[in-house]
């Protein structure tokens, strides 16, 4: 009997869990013992190859980028890793963070007691105990809050002073700084402080004031680390439920292996119940799959032979074969995680608003912060240095800028993720903000407002030529071609029976048609203009029915053989069930929806007036659509371009927003900004959506961080003492100002309920 490789006990084969792995056959007794090996060596190599390529990046500046964990040299935020995989997330600094703040809690209560004690009704630790003593203590107890717990702030704040780029840590470390070396030394050297500090005989100790706001500043980095955190739950749910192993068929044997070692052309067999391993095609059986992982539509997909699955997804009803296309980073899902990792860590234009004012508004807390301490020196009441020193401090900390710097970055990474949910999926922050402000929708016709997937519904052939023979030379050089028409003529062609004869010398026009030989014979198949243009001349009998099937919505290809036409084929692509609801939304949001499509304009109109769109440009080409894009953006309008082929590359790259339907080729999905996972235009509703709601939560965000800053500067500064006897505390001023970046963290998270 084979032995465990982990514990070493026997196991029959029959029952024991079996690892195929580069040509060796591994048993293991269970599935603890099998984990435990993979953790031993597969991963050891996986992790070792991620750790050497993995780059960390910062959350609020992603320009700042470096090979190894640490502080950003700009906002001294901790980097985070670049990449996402599962269970990427480093929980480290959570743990950090957690830990210094409920030591630094329980060491602070203390000291708030101890400070205040004089306060509390029919209480008094001077009763009990006598004034040097209690002060003794709160240096104590202060010391370990501040120096160890806190010391992280001060090590973000050197650096800032070193990179020349001072930040909110600045402020802290100064503030915090101030309080608790004051105060020390007020313990340690009570001597060398001028009489003037004295108040009823003591010189007055901010212990509690620096303690608490260290605590307080580590809670509201702890909930901002988690925060951010939480914002890749929905990608991380995604990859841990991608599937681990798959049924691998070969030579008719079917055995159990492990994802990475599939290769492309696998031939794989689905269960009801299982996870689609990785993306291919059905080539045996059918079922109805979940695809709401990825689509977010709750409805079940029929699957049959020739239809596409995706990774991941959930196989319901019936057993299928399917053959692997799409192997590791080349998968939806892999491609899913990489756009939305990189749109999280992208910058919206409106950023650049936020970072100008932080770039000058800590030299101008500092400066702030002097002219409170130099006006209280003049003005103030006895002691005015004590009264000085606490408008200064309280300056310094209720002017932290860490709301305002995470005022953009968390809107987009949870909005981001939400859009994920959906089937929306963003390639960077900047086509969030140029979405919201689009008023008009350019859209393609073929695969975008129509199904994409075309019929054969008319042949009529001319001269010596029948069905049969007109049909069998089409679908024999349109099986190069990647059109959806050509796959429609193909596929009606196969189911006929004919069969399907080389060619040699095939070339593809782009928005013409395409051309080769068979048998030795000159073949033109395209659209009439494609065949016009060659000088061959259409029979005016058949120009008539041409128009005929387009005035149907019927597209017409022609075929010509030896510069003399054979006949024209009618492929009829029906309207996607959910367009017009569609196109009716985005007129309901006031945007203007135009078709671009390289059809004929008979048929072009007569889908346009069926959806209810007015504008419609026919007949164009690759470049034609580019153009058009250009000409309306030269008049100060706003385009977005919908589309999914090849020749829609152009238009959408040269669009404000580019959508591409994640049903198309990847030329266009790789040229938009936006990509739908499900392929139709209520996607282009509920990205609009997405879009308004993610900019008016960051001018929420900007506004909460610049009013609170408009009036906490001056109230900390006692400009309300001469008429109210109200001078803020230090310790009122560390509670606000991470009041201030709960609060922007907190509506950010509201994204993640945001309806689509």
């Amino acid at each position: 009997m084979p032995k465990d490789l982990i514990c070493g006990m026997e196991v029959e084969e029959a029952k024991a869990i079996k690892l195929e792995k580069n040509g060796e056959t591994y048993f293991f007794c269970s599935r603890s013992c099998h984990d435990k090996f993979l953790n031993k060596t597969e991963d050891k190599k996986l992790n070792k190859k991620h750790e050497s390529s993995s780059f960390y990046i910062c959350p609020m500046h992603p320009e700042i980028e470096q090979d190894m964990p640490g502080d950003c040299p700009k906002c001294g935020m901790s980097l985070e890793p670049k990449s996402v995989s599962a269970g990427e997330q480093d929980s480290e600094e959570l743990n950090i963070l957690s830990r210094k703040f409920w030591i630094g809690l329980i060491l602070t209560i203390p000291i708030f007691f101890l400070a205040l004690g004089e306060m509390i009704p029919f209480f008094s630790l001077r009763a009990f105990l006598p004034s040097g003593f209690l002060r003794w203590m709160q240096f104590v107890l202060a010391t370990p809050v501040v120096l160890w717990a806190g010391n992280i702030f001060f090590v973000k704040a050197w650096k800032s002073i070193l990179n020349k780029s001072l930040n909110m840590f600045t402020l802290i470390a100064m503030g915090v700084g101030t309080a608790y070396g004051f105060s020390a030394i007020a313990i340690l050297f009570p001597n060398i402080l001028p009489e003037s500090l004295k108040m009823h005989g003591e010189i007055s100790l901010y212990f509690e004031a620096a303690a608490v706001i260290t605590v307080l500043v580590l809670l509201g980095q702890f909930l901002e680390v988690r925060a951010r955190n939480k914002t890749g739950q929905a990608i991380k749910a995604l990859l841990g439920l991608a599937a681990k192993q798959a049924h691998r068929i070969r030579e008719g044997k079917e055995e159990e292996v492990f994802i990475e070692d599939i290769q492309k052309g696998d031939l794989l067999r689905v269960r009801p119940g299982e996870k689609v391993p990785l993306d291919g095609i059905v080539i045996e059986g059918k079922s109805t799959i979940d695809e709401s992982m990825i689509s977010g539509e709750p409805v079940p997909v029929a699957k049959k032979e020739g239809d596409r699955v995706i990774g991941a997804t959930v196989n319901q009803t019936g057993t299928f074969v399917m053959r692997t296309e799409k192997i590791g980073s080349e998968t939806l899902l892999s491609q899913i995680v990489k756009m939305v990792a990189d749109a999280q860590r992208s910058r919206a234009p409106i950023q650049k608003l936020a970072d100008q004012v932080s770039g000058y508004f800590v030299p101008g807390v500092l400066v702030c912060a002097v002219l409170a301490f130099v006006a209280w020196s003049i003005f103030g009441p006895a002691p005015v240095l004590a009264y000085a020193l606490v408008s200064a401090i309280s300056v310094l900390i209720i002017a932290c800028p860490c709301a305002l710097g995470l005022a953009t970055p968390m809107a987009i990474m949870v909005g981001v993720g939400r859009g994920a949910q959906s089937g929306i999926l963003i390639k960077n922050a900047e086509a969030i903000e140029k979405a919201e402000m689009i008023t008009y929708v350019l859209t393609d016709k073929t695969g975008t407002l129509t199904a994409g997937k075309p019929q054969v519904t008319s042949v009529i052939p001319t001269g010596v030529w029948d069905e049969h023979s007109l049909l069998s030379i089409a679908a024999s050089i349109e099986h190069s071609s990647e059109h959806p028409l050509a796959r429609s003529v193909v596929d009606y062609a196969k189911e006929k029976g004919y069969e399907l004869t080389p060619v040699d010398g095939f070339q593809s026009v782009t928005g013409g048609g395409v051309k080769g030989k068979i048998n030795g014979r000159a073949i033109l198949l395209g659209k009439q203009k494609f065949i016009e243009d060659d000088g061959i001349s259409l029979p005016e009998e058949l120009k008539k029915k041409s128009d005929e099937l387009q005035e149907k919505a019927a597209t017409v290809i022609w075929v010509a053989v030896d510069r003399q036409i054979a006949g024209v084929i009618g492929i009829s692509d029906p309207i996607k069930k959910t367009t017009p609801d569609a196109i009716r939304a985005l007129h309901k949001m006031g945007l203007k929806v135009v078709m671009l499509t390289g059809d004929n304009e008979k048929t072009a109109r007569a889908i346009a007036k069926e959806l209810g769109i007015v504008d419609l440009y026919a007949g164009l080409e690759p470049k034609d659509k580019q153009e058009i894009v250009k000409k309306l953006k030269s008049q100060g309008i706003r385009v977005m371009v919908a589309g999914d082929g090849i020749n829609d590359a152009p238009a959408l790259a040269e669009a404000e927003v580019g959508v591409a339907m994640g049903t198309g080729t990847d030329v266009a999905i790789e040229s938009a900004g936006i990509t739908l996972v499900k392929g139709d235009l209520n996607g282009i509703v509920k990205a609009l959506h997405l879009s308004r709601g993610v900019m008016s939560n960051i001018r929420q965000n900007l506004f909460f961080a610049f009013i609170y800053n408009a009036l906490g500067v001056p109230i900390a500064a006692g400009v309300l003492y001469p008429f109210f006897g109200l001078l803020l505390s230090p310790m009122i001023a560390g509670a606000a100002m991470s009041f201030s970046s709960v609060s922007v963290i907190g509506n950010s998270l509201r994204l993640r309920n945001l309806k689509l």
